[in-house]
């Protein structure tokens, strides 16, 4: 179990690898997406206050510079890489296969409370396993501070099942650099050391979420606000 101390550590001033590997093709072709949410939560890191984010993604270089250029703090954690954890295997009360969540957020979000101002969900909830979203969004009402906005994007039922997933990297104040996600066999995580070991090539689309859904996975929050982009992708912001 990794210490408070060592989660500590996740705050990141500088870059590293993280867990994506693409292929000189797929490295060529640099999509990019405008963001309204994104745009709108701009708004709340143009302060000359110091703000706690929360990147949940593999370390990502210009999502560093652009925080910490505005003298905020950021962390990263690859909450889908850990999840390829074999270790998280095992069997609900039905027999069924599904991931140990209580392990999970042992080892991952071991923050304090009230610790973060803005939380970078992007397209976690559509691709993580079912047995890990709950107990994910809850761990991250407990680490946001009161008033704290969580952005997160999900898909429409027009998206197809081998929907790419990707890393999102902030290009401009509404503007985001897309990177497909190509996992390598192993994959070392953090600064810790730990090292999750893939059982997949990629992250496949696991299920596509409607405004109730949604609404109802962040209904301990206070409020919640969507915005209907072009590319299939519902974008949601949500006030702890």
């Amino acid at each position: 179990m990794a210490s408070v101390t060592q989660n500590f550590m996740k705050l990141f001033r500088g870059s590293s690898g993280g867990p994506e590997a693409n292929s000189p093709a797929q490295a060529s072709q640099k999509l990019t997406r405008r963001s309204s949410g994104l745009g709108e939560l701009a708004r709340t890191w143009d302060t000359e206050k110091s703000l706690c984010v929360l990147d949940l993604g593999s370390t990502s270089a210009p999502n560093i510079r652009h925080f910490t250029a505005r003298g905020h703090r950021i962390y990263s954690e690859d909450l889908l890489t850990a999840s390829t954890e074999p270790g998280l295997v095992t069997k609900d009360e039905q027999g069924n296969v599904v991931l140990d969540s209580r392990k999970f957020l042992a080892d991952n979000l071991m923050y304090p409370a009230a610790h973060f101002d803005i939380v970078l969900c992007w397209n976690l909830p559509d691709y993580l396993d079912e047995s890990l979203v709950r107990p994910v969004v809850g761990r991250l009402w407990s680490v946001m501070k009161p008033g704290g906005m969580l952005l997160a994007f999900f898909h429409t039922r027009d998206a197809g099942p081998d929907s790419p997933c990707y890393r999102f990297h902030i290009v401009g104040s509404d503007t985001l650099e897309m990177q497909r996600i190509v996992l390598r066999k192993e994959a070392r995580r953090g600064p810790t050391g730990a090292v999750h070991t893939a059982i997949t090539d990629g992250f496949q689309l696991q299920r596509v979420f409607n405004n109730r859904h949604i609404e109802n996975l962040f209904r301990d929050f206070a409020s919640i606000k969507f915005f209907l982009a072009r590319d299939n992708v519902r974008e949601v912001l949500v006030v702890r």
